[in-house]
């Protein structure tokens, strides 16, 4: 099956090899989203195959599933999708910025830094909110489990 695109090369057999080209299935399964997840973010111009088979198989390299990481934990953090194009477009960016527009690509970086630390303490909250509920619930439950 041979490969096409940017990072075209020998295919091996199926197994996880580093540096070898997976399918979306295996991508799918190593990063913990679903297919249809991946092919929405390919969609919507977050993540993009490194490459293709000729029959048109999408093939991902071990970079995509690092791209696909971030927005998974972007995810629950409330982030929109043109955020996650933003911070991705930054850390794609940054290893090859000049001197020039390093300072601003850090500060954009330093500006989702706050944003999810932020987010982590609302959710931290929230939790602590839900867990102070079950405990009302489960001191309820034992209180009336014994006058059945």
């Amino acid at each position: 099956m041979p490969v096409t695109g940017r990072d075209a090369g020998p295919r091996f057999a199926s197994g996880p090899t580093p540096g070898r080209p997976m399918q979306i299935g295996e991508a799918a399964e190593r990063v913990g989203l679903s297919i249809r997840t991946i092919r929405h973010y390919e969609q919507v111009g977050l993540i993009v195959p490194s490459a293709r088979t000729d029959g048109g198989f999408r093939l991902y390299t071990e970079p995509d599933l690092d791209r696909l990481a971030v927005v998974r934990r972007m995810k629950p953090l409330g982030f929109t999708l043109d955020e996650m194009r933003d911070l991705l477009g930054i850390l794609d960016a940054l290893p090859v910025a000049d001197g020039g527009e390093r300072p601003a690509l850090l500060d954009r970086l330093a500006m989702f830094h706050t944003l999810a630390t932020t987010r982590v303490v609302a959710l931290r909250e929230q939790l602590a909110t839900a867990e102070g509920f079950a405990d009302t619930l489960r001191q309820r439950f034992d209180e009336h489990a014994d006058q059945r």
